[in-house]
């Protein structure tokens, strides 16, 4: 009877284990930025808000949300593997490092907004 709950035990733990060891491996390493990797992502928003690009959308369609993320899954070098995306109400512009220096940001991809269809989700004003 002990050794059936020691052997038990010691499953569950190494199940445990290597759930969470796949989960950093898989998901957390490429996706989740580091505490330096958020400075740097903050910094890229500061510069994408500054960029014509960013003016000229601003201009035009109405900015619901600012959003820095990471996928290194992507490839590149460093800093093409961090991106900004900018929500209007009409679609979503991603904003990258023009260079490697990245001393400005430029427009690249754009894709479909949730927010074309959908009311802002926030409960502030009805």
């Amino acid at each position: 009877m002990k050794f059936k709950l020691v052997v038990t035990l010691l499953m569950l733990s190494i199940a445990l284990n290597l759930f969470i060891l796949g989960k950093w491996l898989l998901i957390e390493q490429w996706y989740t930025p580091s505490s330096e990797e958020k400075i740097i992502l903050s910094e890229m928003i500061q510069k994408t808000v500054e960029s014509e690009d960013f003016k000229r959308i601003a201009e035009d369609e109405n900015i619901v949300a600012i959003e820095a993320s990471m996928d290194k899954r992507k490839g590149g070098k460093f800093p093409y593997y961090f991106g900004v995306s900018v929500r209007t109400d009409k679609q979503t512009f991603i904003f990258s490092c023009s260079s490697k220096e990245c001393e400005t940001m430029e427009n690249g991809e754009w894709t479909y907004s949730r927010y074309k269809d959908e009311k802002p989700r926030l409960p502030f004003s009805e």
